[in-house]
């Protein structure tokens, strides 16, 4: 995904906001954006996509004004943040599928480098949409995967925003982690170690489910990965008879 009016080269740029400029920050404003994005995904990973941006600026220790600079709406600092960590899912997820041979081992790495990354409290809502209506249409950029959806199960798609075509998001990344998740759950359903009813959709949100957020980083550490346990117990096949 790329931000569209916000790229990323004017997000890191001394800019209005509106991509005018590109040229070096200062150290400060440097400093200030940094501080902006950690915020931005601590507060986010907290409170959801829904937190306001005083939010943001509170736990930066800017102003808004600051916030609002670098990023000329909620909507834009959103996607950065969304676009940053769907990025890193997606390589979490080439790595195991690249490292792996074993299709349980490399599903079941991806889920536990994921979760252990925290990154499942700030998936985009997009790879989230799971289409209920058997009639629903399926918007995936490009082409379709068989393996989004098990047989008989409804299918994960990307939902377009009514947006107006300049600030429509580009859904590229979301298909790029879409696709390679896709490929671990094919293999591991073909060797017969997933459950075939498990859809990509369920990898998803055992990631966002996993991923609580507890003030004792200990304690949230030893419950993700208590319940990541016990919901790869439950994705896994088990033999009949």
């Amino acid at each position: 995904m790329h931000l569209q009016g916000s790229s990323w080269s004017a997000a890191v740029a001394s800019s209005d906001g509106n991509g005018g400029r590109n040229t070096p920050l200062r150290v400060d404003a440097q400093r200030n954006l940094e501080h902006v994005l950690r915020a931005a995904r601590e507060v986010f990973g907290e409170l959801g996509y829904g937190a306001p941006m005083e939010d943001v600026a509170r736990r930066a220790r800017v102003g808004v004004g600051t916030v609002y600079r670098r990023f000329p709406s909620k909507d834009v600092l959103v996607r950065r943040i969304a676009e940053e960590e769907t990025a890193r899912l997606t390589d979490q997820a080439r790595a195991a599928l690249g490292q792996e041979n074993e299709p349980w081992s490399a599903l079941a790495r991806f889920l536990r480098t994921s979760v252990a990354s925290g990154a499942g409290r700030l998936l985009p809502p997009q790879v989230l949409r799971v289409g209920v209506d058997a009639e629903a249409e399926i918007r995936l950029p490009q082409q379709r995967h068989a393996a989004l959806a098990a047989p008989g199960q409804p299918e994960l798609r990307l939902v377009e925003r009514p947006t107006a075509p300049e600030d429509e998001p580009d859904d590229s990344g979301a298909a790029a982690l879409l696709e390679v998740v896709g490929q671990l759950v094919e293999r591991a359903r073909a060797a017969g170690e997933l459950r075939p009813d498990v859809a990509v959709a369920d990898v998803l949100l055992v990631i966002a489910t996993a991923a609580p957020s507890l003030p004792d980083a200990a304690q949230q550490a030893a419950a993700s990965a208590r319940l990541l346990d016990i919901l790869l117990d439950g994705l896994r096949s088990r033999p009949v008879g």
